[in-house]
């Protein structure tokens, strides 16, 4: 795809592969996907549709999942893009479509004008039916990794002005007019996860860029002066085993600490467990992070399988 083309010029679209475990419950037992058939193409494919005007590419993919399938679900890893060339109007116009892996939480098919079909498949035979070749690629990529039962949020906490200019303690130097608009902008970024839990470093910045996101879901921040850029050094393990401990919660759980502390931390979980990324620094995994960045942590069993630096909404400067 043109990089220099705008994105009025592309047409945006997301989409995902539904998957659930196979009748015996047990994901390590396999796993099923759903393939929908369009009667306008006759094709069978993964479920998928535009953006409507200011969503986010997962929002879109998860409404569109629905919409097509019935079902609602849980987003994982994201699985990649595809693009091509669409007719539209009768000009051909550039089209870039982002999967991700969306484990099914309930609901029912009902067939209708864009979907008459949906089959639940185990992988080779979805691999066998799939029309479009593009559609091979994000399966392939969907069963290339263990299937995300679990959901981490990192945080690095919002814009504070300067240190140097801050007279009094830095742990309680608050965000400044810019920090407070990217606490604002995480609610709308994070909605797609259901979050039952928030944790944050016991330093005001980093608890007032979590707690606008708190209050939209009711959720109470919980402090822990372990995730702060003075409790993590020398507790680097102690540390590593608490993100462990809430990748097995049933739930997607919210972090927040800071840039002296985040790209360690999840560097050593990375390494720990395997993760392979061509996006490395200096023979490591880079992890750094602008302030008010996030990353979403995607974990099977306990292992950490997949991150996904997440683009928030612009704010003014």
């Amino acid at each position: 795809m043109d990089a220099r083309l705008t994105d009025a010029e592309v047409q945006r679209a997301a989409g995902g592969v539904l998957w659930r475990p196979q009748p015996d419950g047990n994901p390590a037992g396999g796993v099923e996907v759903a393939l929908v058939h369009r009667p306008r193409y006759d094709d069978w494919t993964l479920p998928k549709g535009k953006l409507n005007p200011g969503e986010s590419d997962l929002a879109a993919a998860l409404r569109e999942i629905e919409e097509e399938t019935g079902y609602t679900g849980a987003p994982g890893r994201h699985l990649g893009e595809v693009s091509y060339v669409k007719p539209t109007a009768g000009e051909d116009r550039p089209k870039v479509v982002h999967y991700w892996e969306i484990r099914a939480q309930g609901g029912f098919f009902t067939p209708n004008e864009e979907v008459d079909d949906l089959r639940w498949l185990a992988l080779d035979s979805a691999e066998s039916l799939l029309t479009r070749e593009t559609d091979h690629g994000i399966l392939e990529a969907f069963r290339s990794q263990p299937v995300t039962t679990s959901v981490v949020l990192m945080v690095r906490h919002a814009s504070a002005g300067s240190r140097d200019r801050w007279k009094g303690d830095d742990r309680a130097r608050p965000l400044d007019a810019r920090g407070r608009r990217q606490a604002a902008a995480l609610v709308s970024l994070f909605r797609p996860w259901v979050i039952a839990e928030i944790i944050s470093a016991d330093f005001v910045r980093c608890v007032q860029t979590i707690e606008p996101l708190g209050e939209s879901i009711g959720v109470s921040v919980k402090e822990d002066p372990l995730l702060s850029e003075l409790g993590y050094p020398g507790n680097e393990a102690q540390v590593v085993e608490l993100m462990r401990t809430l990748a097995n919660r049933d739930a997607v759980v919210c972090v927040c600490s800071q840039g002296d502390v985040i790209p360690d931390l999840l560097g050593r979980l990375a390494n720990e467990d395997g993760l392979a990324t061509p996006s490395r620094e200096h023979g490591r995994r880079s992890f750094k992070m602008p302030k008010g960045g996030s990353w979403a942590l995607c974990w099977s069993g306990g292992r950490l399988v997949g991150t996904e630096s997440l683009k928030a909404p612009p704010v003014d400067p």
